[in-house]
């Protein structure tokens, strides 16, 4: 069973503002609907080349491997920001076509957003490759996420992050390369857990050439046929 698989999902989620006292941070998603699920080619036709007895032959090879490390996700967001009191009785909706904001994973079904901060790779980096037998892997985490390559100013909750302040990645989009503001994902913790961040955007070209609101990529150990698969808990924020 491959796990590195590339999942479309379309997330519906409604952010509740309780009467009289604003949720300000990220809620969890009402419902996650799986619309395909698929894996890049593992097997092919090898090439060839014809040996020659008593020659010395020089040969350049290219070859790819699926990665064993990350699961990807993608897809659109609908949803609306609600006034509503403690049962949930909507006041008034504002629906969002486009919304803006974030998209958050984690394998925590619980977040505390208050303690969200960017993930710091000198403290943590090292225990939660290995947790992931990634150490010192080509497609690891500090080789996936970098302050290189950075993010654009966001806010989760009442905490501020700005520009470049976290590790971030910039996913492919129909370029076939991470376009600057196109498709970024930051990474975070709440001083516990890792949390992904994908900066939503509006109907933007994909890998796929598709439009999309979100691309991201989280952890997912398939190394040495583990097969076990991760629940991953998602969570919204919109603006």
């Amino acid at each position: 069973m491959n796990k590195t698989l590339y999942t479309k999902v379309i997330v519906m989620m409604s952010l509740v503002l309780i009467l009289g006292f604003a949720l300000a941070e990220p809620n969890g998603v009402t419902t996650i609907t799986e619309e395909s699920s698929s894996s890049g080619p593992t097997a092919g036709t090898a090439a060839n080349h014809s040996a020659i007895a008593g020659n010395v032959t020089e040969i350049t090879i290219y070859g790819d491997s699926i990665t064993q490390s990350w699961q990807g996700y993608f897809g659109n967001v609908s949803g609306a920001i609600r006034l509503a009191d403690a049962s949930g009785n909507p006041m008034y909706n504002w629906s969002l076509a486009s919304p803006q904001g974030e998209v958050f994973a984690s394998t925590a079904s619980s977040i505390t957003w208050s303690s969200i901060e960017c993930f710091n790779w000198t403290a943590d980096g090292a225990a939660l490759e290995t947790s992931l037998n990634i150490d010192n892997s080509e497609d690891g985490i500090n080789e996936t996420f970098s302050k290189v390559i950075g993010h654009e100013s966001f806010s989760v909750g009442t905490t501020t992050f700005a520009e470049d302040d976290c590790m971030g990645a910039r996913i492919f989009d129909n370029t076939g390369a991470g376009v600057d503001q196109n498709f970024e994902e930051v990474l975070l913790s709440d001083t516990t857990n890792t949390v992904f961040a994908s900066l939503l955007e509006q109907d933007t070209l994909g890998f796929n050439s598709k439009s999309h609101d979100f691309e991201m990529l989280v952890l997912e150990d398939g190394h040495d046929g583990n097969a076990v698969t991760t629940p991953y808990f998602f969570y919204i924020e919109l603006e």
